[in-house]
């Protein structure tokens, strides 16, 4: 979804005020993209990973149950943070065409829905 013309206003002058404010810190900000934090923090993932295998397997070998638990510790972690990387980033995939927006209810959301219903219902009687 694009921005209206008075944020991307908005933005400008917050970008000009970061400038202004800190250039060190908005030259270091813009030399690193999106795509390049997501893919390290990727490839992060996926070294941790292998090292989480490498202990699997060393404990095993080694018959040392607390060195296989951390490994596999270690390789679902990795598998969490590689795949919450790649589904948030810019690298995965776009966003899903749904033919309708959906909003998603909450409990409370729902519980809310439920009384005006009953309410409505008795009100009717």
């Amino acid at each position: 979804m694009p921005l209206s013309e008075h944020e991307q206003r908005l933005l400008e002058q917050m970008e000009r005020a970061l400038y202004a404010e800190d250039p060190k810190f908005a030259s270091a900000l813009e030399g690193t993209g999106l795509h390049t934090y997501t893919r390290r923090r990727v490839y992060l993932a996926v070294a941790g990973f292998v090292a989480g295998i490498a202990l699997l397997m060393g404990g095993l070998v080694t018959q040392v149950i607390w060195v296989s638990v951390v490994g596999f510790l270690v390789m679902l972690g990795c598998a969490v943070l590689a795949v919450t990387a790649w589904r948030r980033g810019p690298a995965g995939p776009g966003p899903r065409q749904a033919a309708a927006p959906r909003r998603r209810t909450g409990v409370m959301d729902r519980m809310e829905q439920r009384w005006q219903r009953r309410r409505d219902e008795q009100s009717g009687l």
